[in-house]
């Protein structure tokens, strides 16, 4: 009877907790007690914690931080973490989460239960991992746990690797920050001579498997490139398609964000393994130095290049690009600061061939020795240009093709006028170089030849016209007419 009644006690008190407990676990409620018993747990030191900060003591990226967060990103349960960011795919209809920061994420490995969280120094800025595992539990499963993780990693890397493009950010806590890398170029795609391009293939492919040859000749396994020419060339496609042939992530340098030599010097530091360093329009930021003071000095730069801060990682090239080099300073191009130069030159017949096989699915056409004589004449124009034309026209490769005519004859057109200014200046400016008509030395001045430009162009386009209206044939007048040219003729004779 006894046990009876406690049977009985024990149902009445246990279905209202079962109720309440329910209650509770549609609830917030719940959640705040669970954060309380951990507490508790963790004083009494039943866990162990360990940080993974994300740069080590020399402020180089931790690989190991960037393979935990792989890792964790790709757990099934981490849809049921305490808070997740949901981020669209390449794809349209793709979907990924990513873990938030300052929320933990749980895991189970070998029935060891631990969890992660990213936190953020208040120090420093510097966010690290921290791992949450139980004592008993890290004595047996630790090491197989990061084995695990290395491995996971590795492979996830491997079947969805994706180029990133990081920008150097104005700011100390966090000096880079990346974005998606899709600019679509390839070595195939690039407009470039065939043997030139196939010679840096060649270099590139070498590059890659001359780990255990440089490290032989006591130097750092490092490339660097300099590509130099005219703007609309395809210097920054060509950056691109190295990329992209190298699987490398890409390091966009804008040297108007960088504080001082220091902070440049930071910067490569925090680069990665396997990596294109970019730093475009280097003549422009040289010639600024000349005119004005940058934080950059010119020794900074010089240390930048193949200083010993250089040397503290590997697997890495380094591409600079120049409009041109003529000005430039040779202790920046020297051998060793830059091993190979490549010019981009403007269009010639040859790459508008190309180009209008790749825009405009055009290997042969009427028009094309119309566009030869042109290029043969002095026109030029950049590739973007050309491009950019048959872009707009790409529905008409007819028009396209004569528009591009047209635009190299006003090329000629505007190089002829040039010319014929310069001729004349120094033809009316060749008793008074040096100096005014007493021969004293002074500003230059020609009376002769105070034309501008506007008004040569001008006659050019005269000259033009008269040419064409002598081509045309005559009007036939009537008789009327001719007899009265024929009079006044007479008059103006006698």
């Amino acid at each position: 009877m006894v046990r009876f009644i406690s049977i009985v006690y024990f149902l009445l008190f246990m279905i209202p907790l079962f109720y309440v407990l329910k209650f509770l676990s549609r609830t917030s409620l719940l959640h705040m007690v669970v954060k309380s018993w951990q507490s508790l747990i963790d004083r009494f030191h039943v866990y162990q914690f360990y940080k993974v900060p994300q740069f080590n003591q020399n402020f180089q990226e931790n690989q190991l931080y960037r393979k935990i967060s792989l890792y964790l990103n790709s757990l099934p349960n981490i849809e049921d973490s305490d808070f997740t960011n949901l981020f669209s795919g390449s794809k349209s209809n793709d979907i990924f989460f990513q873990h938030d920061n300052n929320h933990s994420v749980r895991d189970i490995f070998l029935s060891a239960k631990v969890s992660w969280t990213n936190e953020k120094s208040d120090v420093d800025g510097i966010r690290s991992y921290v791992l949450r595992i139980k004592k008993t539990d890290k004595r047996r499963v630790f090491r197989q746990y990061f084995q695990h993780i290395l491995t996971v990693s590795d492979e996830i890397g491997q079947r969805n690797k994706e180029i990133k493009l990081y920008m150097n950010l104005a700011t100390e806590n966090e000096r880079w920050r990346s974005v998606p890398f899709t600019h679509p170029a390839t070595l195939d795609t690039v407009v470039m001579d065939t043997e030139l391009k196939n010679k840096v293939r060649s270099d590139l492919e070498t590059f890659l498997k001359s780990k255990q040859y440089y490290h032989r000749l006591g130097r750092v396994w490092k490339r660097s490139f300099l590509l130099y020419g005219q703007s609309g060339t395809g210097k920054t496609s060509f950056i691109a398609a190295m990329a992209r042939f190298l699987s490398y992530d890409v390091y966009d340098i804008d040297m108007s964000k960088v504080a001082n030599d220091s902070d440049l010097k930071m910067l490569l530091l925090q680069t990665s393994p396997k990596s294109l360093i970019a730093v475009e329009d280097l003549d422009r930021f040289l010639m600024e130095k000349t005119t004005k003071p940058t934080a950059v000095s010119l020794s900074g730069l010089l240390n930048f290049m193949d200083g010993i801060v250089s040397s503290c990682g590997e697997e890495r090239v380094l591409v600079f690009t120049m409009n041109g080099k003529e000005h430039v300073d040779q202790l920046v191009m020297r051998p060793g600061r830059v091993d190979v130069h490549i010019h981009f030159p403007l269009c010639d017949f040859s790459a508008f061939k190309s180009l209008a096989n790749t825009y405009l699915g055009v290997k042969e056409h009427k028009l094309f020795p119309q566009v030869e004589e042109m290029f043969q004449s002095g026109g030029s124009l950049s590739p973007a240009e050309i491009g950019e034309i048959m872009i707009s026209n790409r529905s008409s490769p007819t028009r396209a093709l004569k528009s591009v005519i047209s635009a190299l004859q006003t090329d000629v057109d505007n190089k002829t006028t040039v010319k014929v200014a310069q001729a004349l200046t120094n033809s009316g400016s060749g008793r008074s170089v040096g100096g005014d008509e007493s021969g004293e030395p002074g500003t230059v001045f020609c009376r002769e030849s105070v034309h501008t430009v506007r008004e040569f162009r001008k006659l050019y386009g005269l000259l033009r016209l008269g040419s064409r209206r002598k081509e045309e044939p005559p009007v036939p007048l009537d008789r009327s007419s001719s007899e009265k040219e024929g009079s006044r003729h007479e008059r103006m004779i006698v």
